[in-house]
């Protein structure tokens, strides 16, 4: 019988969403210690204290829960990354792109069937500047948008992307970006750079339709300069990936990105992680395959869904 720690965020879901939260996690692992399995529960004080109680509990043998959004499972499967330790997702944040991704249920039944039955997986992580991540690294506007997505106090779910999104839109200049794939550099101007590992960010954007996190390489969407119009109707299309038939769409494919401003004559942009925003550009993402084991249910593979 496995033993679980759960590192739990307490203000996942953002404003008005905790009890949705709370209430999944006590299901969840009541569920679990009706099962027999020992179930520990720790709240963290921040992500570095998350990465803490991360370390040390696969330290004890334990499989480390991760119960949050895509900022807790990137903080904790970063610390996790390189060892032997097993993770589970517990998608309770507002985007949980990354559990999307793997199709892992949302439901505490379901949930609780996968964590006790299921197997652990190698999937692939990426490195942001040094530092392991899940999901995706991305600079540009997108990554202002998350800022204000983050910030907001009166909206929840798509709604605050969707916002984010339009106010960073109104107001972002096209960058000169050089981005460097393996080692080859090429020379843009646009809007956005994503390194992808998962396919998904944003709440449900599927940026890189065609991303998987078992194959060793990261799939970088550039998205080029083009009209404002036409930029917030690609925006729409991120919904279901038909944005990478546009013309002002490249997808590229490597396992080492570096994204840089060119002679910048301004605050370089920001960039971010897994819904986090880390700093600004330059930033050098490579990907680690197979880096990180998380449990999926019975018989499925990273990717299936």
């Amino acid at each position: 019988m496995r033993s679980f720690t759960a590192v739990v965020n307490p203000s996942a879901g953002g404003p008005g969403s905790g009890s949705a939260a709370a209430a999944l996690l006590l299901r969840l692992t009541r569920l679990l210690r009706d099962a027999g399995a020992p179930v520990d529960v720790e709240y963290s004080r921040g992500l570095e204290h998350a990465a803490e109680l991360a370390r040390t509990a696969s330290g004890a043998g334990r499989v480390v829960l991760a119960v949050g959004g895509d900022g807790m499972a990137g903080c904790v499967g970063g610390a996790l990354v390189g060892t032997d330790a097993v993770l589970g997702i517990v998608p309770a944040g507002r985007g949980n792109d990354f559990a999307r991704q793997l199709g892992l249920p949302s439901d505490a039944e379901a949930l609780a069937r996968m964590l006790l039955d299921g197997e652990p997986r190698p999937v692939d992580a990426l490195e942001a500047n040094g530092v392991p991540v899940l999901g995706s690294v991305y600079a540009g506007v997108d990554a202002l948008a998350n800022h204000y997505a983050n910030e907001s106090r009166l909206l929840r779910g798509a709604a605050s992307y969707y916002v984010g999104g339009v106010r960073a839109a109104m107001t972002w200049r096209p960058v000169h970006y050089r981005v460097t794939i393996d080692g080859t550099p090429r020379e843009i101007e646009g809007f956005t750079v994503v390194a992808a590992n998962s396919g998904y960010y944003g709440f449900g954007r599927h940026v890189a339709p065609q991303a998987r996190v078992d194959d060793g390489l990261l799939d970088v969407v550039i998205l080029k300069r083009a009209p404002r119009l036409l930029f917030f109707q690609m925006m729409r299309e991120l919904a279901d990936g038909s944005h990478v038939r546009r013309p002002q769409v490249e997808v590229l494919r490597g396992r080492e990105v570096l994204i840089e401003q060119v002679a910048p004559d301004a605050r370089p942009p920001l960039y971010g992680a897994d819904g986090e925003l880390p700093g600004r550009l330059p930033v050098k993402a490579r990907v680690l395959p197979g880096a990180l084991r998380i449990l999926l249910p019975t018989g499925d593979t990273p990717d299936e869904r």
